[in-house]
């Protein structure tokens, strides 16, 4: 109690003190259902912020490929959970949240009682299977905790977490014949070879360990476990269903039924029990990427005991600890629910990858121990690095810091000399374009949140951007742009790169190294080198410098771009508007694009073969659903009608975010949707990372009080906020009168306060 009186006298009574002193309850604004269906691919289940176990049902078994082709439907199933789904095939332990691909789903757990099976079945007869039909009606959750009926079964099952611990609390009636499957086959984005080696060991009536390693979007991820029953187990069976000619001496036992240990590639346990009417049996898993031993350690560290209800709580008060970073008040309760469900999304990840002891399994298979900063994984950059990074520079500076000695660390262990691009489990995958962990590291440097080796960040960007064998940079830095005759989607590669480049400018800036400042930000230029005038719009070019000549604006597929079309690709300069301006022809020009883009009509076959595009996420020919056009709303700033920024804004706020299963106009691509979604209803947005600068927009809450880790605070405000009145009329930074369409950095961690003014018409503030 002490600790929330400390600022009260001491004549209050205590009664009184328990009644204003109470913890702020952010949790209940949260809807970790909003996403779960269509494009959204985030998950319902149970874990604490950045947990390196996040807890969930999988809710199908939709394989990778079917007759030998890709599979189109696997798409839906990045996270595990679809919402339109009837049945759960158990929980899993590791998941990634709103990924356009995907792996994990490690270590699946399934209660039954009956006949038992050994496989999931089907959706359409359950009864084939150990799988379960499920209702809404009969479903629930909140941050660090879910709870279903599984309805073929009568077991109400329940789940939470610690930061590397799951915790099962399985609700069985009356029977001889309960049994806990663990599913070490099962696994996100499965296919037959995923499995490369699994291996089991009971240890006693209660406790078991192994391992499990996969070749997937990770090519040589290995996740240890350990696993603890709340009541000895009766019998058990280890089940190998490889189909092996050669068996060695194993052959002389029969290791299917109580024999404690077995190895394979497809291995599934059940663990036998009899249980009274609502008796409870839990089961603690704990993962580590070092060994079993070390998931032992995190089991007994963070979950010795056996208190459930203990354990949820502690994990909703670091929810309601993170979330209350940022205390808004809205005109809405869906306003609060969006934005509230936006910070969740957002500390989802990057995950803790390292054991309680602080060792971790390294890029090149070796282990570590992160000594001077905690060591995380999953990191989604190409989206990450536009809205997500820059907010934790805001309101988790700290945690960045240590995010961006993990990509330091990666990339001391990296072979190639590289910084990470999409990075998970001790791999690299390669995913996506670009080298935009610079992004993140100059971004954080340049907002003074440099508690790094800032020399050797540069060097290590440095060399990253030189290594001329990576997708197209040798002819990207020999011929100023990718040819994409060579490398496709050149045109994306080439502005990324040059963005990226202009990030190195800035931390050579920094660090006053004025040989790698001037190199960099003659780089940062080279969009120049894919703009054709003849047509105002970026246009591939192959290596002998000529366009090529077959070559459509509208389409998203083969085209020179990744995930978008011309249209929208040819405003990425985020780090100089004001050339793109130039090469426009000038601000009224950029005007009149922008409003074309908005208000145009992209027809559905120019996105047809691109996944990560869908009608959902458009507004005219601007795609909002895909992370490269999130910058544009806010580049009306740099035209003669800045408060179209304001409008478009809005409009997207209140249409692309809704609270509800389906209410994501794309992926959340690891928080960056959510990001974007957090600084807009804020009312500014980082245009181009590793500036101090943030585009002002239009802000949806009425206030907001952002705490900041330097112990300031700033309060943002609104007067005449209202559904129409979208329009910034004035701004006071501290009382005082803003006359610019920009805020800084300093002007935010220095906290204060910023007074938006609005109304229902357009108005210029300078």
């Amino acid at each position: 109690m002490g600790k929330y009186c400390s600022t009260l006298t001491i004549t209050l009574l205590f009664s009184t003190c328990a009644i204003f002193a109470q913890p702020k309850n952010y949790i209940k604004w949260v809807n970790p259902f909003i996403g779960t269906e269509r494009m959204g691919h985030t998950f319902p289940g149970a874990t604490v912020p950045f947990g390196a176990v996040q807890l969930s049902p999988d809710t199908d078994t939709i394989p990778y490929s079917s007759n030998g082709k890709y599979n189109p439907d696997v798409y839906k199933y990045c996270a595990g959970y679809q919402y339109g789904d009837s049945t759960i095939i158990g929980f899993s332990h590791t998941h990634f949240s709103g990924t356009g691909h995907s792996d994990l789903g490690d270590i699946l757990v399934m209660p039954t009682v009956g006949k038992l099976y050994l496989n999931p079945g089907t959706a359409s007869n359950t009864n084939t299977g150990y799988r379960s039909k499920f209702s809404h009606s009969n479903e629930f959750a909140e941050p660090n905790y879910y709870r279903v009926k599984l309805l073929d079964y009568n077991i109400l099952a329940e789940l939470t977490t610690t930061t590397r611990v799951g915790l099962h609390r399985y609700t069985f009636p009356e029977t001889d014949s309960a049994h806990i499957i663990i599913d070490l086959v099962h696994g996100i984005y499965n296919y037959p070879e995923k499995n490369v080696w699994t291996f089991i060991r009971v240890e006693n009536d209660t406790l078991i360990t192994g391992y499990r390693q996969t070749s997937g979007w990770a090519r040589t991820r290995t996740v240890y476990f350990a696993i603890t029953f709340s009541k000895p187990f009766k019998t058990y069976g280890i089940i190998n269903g490889d189909k092996l000619i050669y068996k060695g001496f194993w052959r002389k036992f029969n290791q299917n039924t109580n024999f404690p240990e077995n190895a394979g590639r497809e291995i599934r346990c059940h663990f036998d029990f009899s249980t009274a009417n609502h008796e409870q049996v839990l089961l603690k898993v704990a993962l580590s990427s070092v060994s079993t031993s070390g998931a032992v350690e995190n089991l007994n560290a963070e979950a010795p005991g056996w208190d459930f209800d203990a354990i949820k709580k502690e994990g909703q008060e670091q929810w309601n600890d993170e979330l209350g970073k940022i205390e808004v008040e809205t005109l809405t309760d869906s306003d609060k629910v969006n934005f509230y469900t936006s910070m969740y999304h957002a500390f989802l990840s990057p995950t803790i990858y390292m054991d309680t002891d602080r060792k971790y399994r390294g890029l090149d298979q070796n282990i570590y121990t992160a000594t001077n900063f905690d060591n995380y994984t999953t990191f989604s950059l190409w989206d990450t690095y536009r809205a997500l990074h820059p907010l934790f520079n805001i309101i988790q500076p700290k945690r960045n810091v240590d995010m961006v000695k993990s990509m330091l660390a990666h990339y001391s262990q990296s072979v190639h000399r590289m910084l990470p691009i999409w990075s998970h489990y001790a791999n690299e995958n390669w995913c996506m374009i670009g080298y935009h962990a610079v992004s993140v590291i100059a971004d954080a440097a340049v907002k003074g949140n440099d508690g790094f080796d800032l020399p050797y960040a540069l060097m290590a960007c440095v060399q990253s951007a030189k290594n001329n064998w990576y997708d197209g940079l040798g002819f990207y830095r020999e011929l100023g742009y990718v040819p994409e005759d060579i490398s496709g989607s050149s045109v994306s590669k080439t502005l990324e790169y040059a963005y990226d480049d202009w990030c190195i400018a800035q931390l050579a800036k920094k660090l006053d190294r004025e040989d790698i400042y001037n190199e960099f930000t003659s780089r940062s230029n080279n969009f120049q080198n894919v703009f054709d005038k003849s047509i105002g719009f970026m246009r591939p070019r192959l290596s002998n410098g000529s366009f090529k000549t077959s070559f459509n604006v509208l389409s998203t597929h083969g085209q020179g771009f990744i995930e978008g079309n011309s249209w929208n690709y040819s405003l990425y300069v985020p780090h100089n508007p004001d050339a793109l301006v130039s090469m426009l022809g000038g601000k009224k020009q950029l005007r009149a694009y922008l409003d074309t883009l908005f208000t145009m009509h992209l027809p559905d076959e120019y996105f047809a073969e691109t996944e990560d595009i869908t009608r959902d996420g458009l507004i005219g020919n601007y795609v909002h659903g895909n992370e490269p056009s999130h910058h544009v709303p806010y580049l009306y700033n740099w035209t003669d009608t800045p408060w179209k920024t304001q409008y478009w804004v809005r409009t997207i706020c209140n249409l692309m975010y809704q609270p509800k299963p389906d209410g994501l106009s794309g992926n959340d691509d690891c928080g960056q949707m959510s990001a974007w979604y957090i600084f807009s209803a804020l009312g500014f947005y980082p245009v181009a990372p590793a500036s101090p600068n943030y585009a002002i927009g239009s802000p949806l809450v009425t206030k907001a009080t952002i705490k900041l880790e330097n112990g300031k605070t700033l309060t943002i405000s609104t007067q005449n906020q209202a559904k129409n009145n979208v329009y910034v009329q004035k701004v006071l930074l501290n009382g005082k009168p803003y006359n610019s369409y920009f805020l800084n950095h300093s002007d935010i961690v220095s906290g204060g306060e910023i007074t938006f003014i609005m109304g229902d018409k357009p108005k210029k503030l300078m």
